[in-house]
């Protein structure tokens, strides 16, 4: 029989994170934030919760910080709005729900856990997501809780270069992707992930990437592994990345840190995409893969230290 125990990891955007461009101080409150975030999650798992709360508590405290690409720190559109996805999924019976294009919600990944948990479907959008949350009961927070400094300037000069920027400070050569997520295993052997995003800097035409869709940006399934990505939107979706990890670990028999290389290292850069993924598989073991200069992350484990990470060494 298997031995108790449980995992957690979380991501906070992966891209151009160089080491060299980072003040300390900026360091410091990225690592506080990260490492508040998974301990969120890692105490509700030491007291025998579920992963999927372990998930939610954990992107909560992301999406209320605004250093990160969610909730509070989300990016402006082309209309100066805020429009949000998350998506939430249950390892042990595939239940998932997720949100799309949404605003002032303040914690969309909670929204997502009312459509899992309330409706029929997997996936509102728009006025109906908005709706769903009336009816739920969720308050609807005014857009002055939303708007930072540094998102409002990334919006100007995305503006005035008429370009859609995929997050933080904007240069021709640098690409972040802002997204939060996490991905636990909890002491009853259940698997969960969870991710959440404010999108595209400057984005228009009700985009939506690959945080909220089942398969690409998010999976759980119990028979082998739960994963939340990060990167470039499109390229996710066209290469289903969640999904291709668990079908390479399903099928081919391969181990986690295996299948995550393969996807993040050789498909997707086959094909042009930047980002990578957090994941953990149904014994504890914890991938944190990604092909860009650097990825917020952290992970614990019950026999593992706290590890808390930003740049690519």
């Amino acid at each position: 029989m298997q031995k108790e125990n449980y995992s957690i990891a979380i991501h906070g955007g992966a891209g151009t994170i160089l080491r060299n461009e980072m003040t300390a101080e900026k360091e410091l409150a990225y690592k506080e934030a990260l490492t508040a975030a998974i301990l969120a999650g890692e105490n509700i798992l030491k007291q025998r919760g579920t992963a999927l709360d372990a998930v939610e508590a954990a992107i909560i405290s992301l999406e209320n910080n605004p250093l990160f690409n969610a909730g509070k720190g989300a990016v402006f559109t082309h209309d100066e709005t805020h429009e949000m996805d998350a998506s939430i999924m249950r390892g042990d019976n595939l239940m998932a729900g997720a949100v799309a294009g949404i605003k002032n919600i303040k914690n969309p990944i909670q929204l997502s856990r009312k459509v899992m948990e309330n409706s029929e479907h997997v996936m509102l959008c728009g006025e109906g997501a908005a709706t769903f949350a009336k009816k739920m009961g969720f308050e609807f927070t005014p857009d002055s809780y939303f708007y930072t400094e540094q998102r409002h300037a990334q919006w100007q000069n995305a503006v005035a270069e008429n370009k859609i920027a995929l997050d933080h400070n904007i240069k021709t050569d640098e690409k972040k992707f802002g997204t939060v997520g996490a991905v636990a295993l909890d002491m009853h052997g259940n698997l969960a992930a969870g991710t959440s995003t404010g999108g595209m800097t400057n984005k228009q035409f009700g985009r939506v990437g690959d945080s909220p869709i089942i398969g690409a940006g998010t999976y759980a399934n119990n028979a082998q592994c739960a994963i939340s990505c990060t990167g470039h939107g499109e390229f996710f979706i066209k290469a289903v990345v969640a999904y291709d990890v668990f079908c390479l670990m399903e099928y081919k028999q391969l181990s986690l840190e295996e299948a995550c290389r393969i996807v993040v290292k050789e498909k997707l850069v086959k094909i042009g995409g930047e980002g990578g993924l957090i994941a953990v598989d149904k014994f504890g073991n914890i991938s944190l893969c990604f092909n860009s200069d650097g990825m917020y992350r952290a992970s614990v484990a019950m026999h593992q230290e706290l590890l808390v990470a930003i740049y690519k060494d």
